[in-house]
């Protein structure tokens, strides 16, 4: 399965291993983290580069930003609730929405439900969730000028497109 994802910045990845001492509570902690644009299945990589060539040939670099922490009382799949950072960004909304076009989308996590985020860590109690959520943090804003071929299987990236 892949997906396009939003390479996550150091400031990112600092964050969390900052927070990393208040997710212990829950079942499971995400070591690595992602931010998905679009999931687009099990076609193959070269496929994939290849439908993505028009919908992304005039997408310019644009801004994100966590600006808090949230959870998902109840995900669409999995352990819950799932505690993750906040991502705002119009040009990542304006991506997925011409992904979602292109490739159409999941009900339940893609299009009108889509909500960008950083997974930190899943299952556990509500109240270590909510206690999280209470915190205020620094935001962390970036420039994202690339975007990976998330290849889930491995959980790696298996290309960079570079945004125009």
């Amino acid at each position: 399965m892949y997906s396009l994802n939003v390479p996550v910045p150091g400031g990112v990845r600092r964050l969390a291993s900052e927070l990393h001492p208040r997710l212990t509570a829950f079942d499971t902690v995400r070591d690595r983290h992602t931010l998905v644009a679009k999931r687009l299945g099990d076609d193959s990589l070269d496929r994939h580069r290849e439908r993505l060539r028009l919908p992304l040939r005039d997408v310019s670099p644009f801004e994100a930003r966590v600006t808090g922490i949230d959870f998902f009382e109840r995900p669409t799949k999995g352990s819950a609730p799932v505690v993750y950072l906040v991502v705002e960004s119009p040009g990542l909304f304006a991506l997925h929405d011409r992904l979602c076009e292109e490739f159409g989308s999941i009900d339940g996590l893609e299009g009108d439900d889509y909500v960008p985020h950083v997974t930190l860590a899943r299952g556990g109690t509500l109240e270590d969730a909510e206690a999280l959520a209470a915190l205020d943090i620094d935001p962390v804003t970036w420039t994202v000028s690339t975007l990976d071929l998330w290849n889930g299987k491995f959980r790696e990236s298996a290309a960079t497109l570079r945004l125009r």
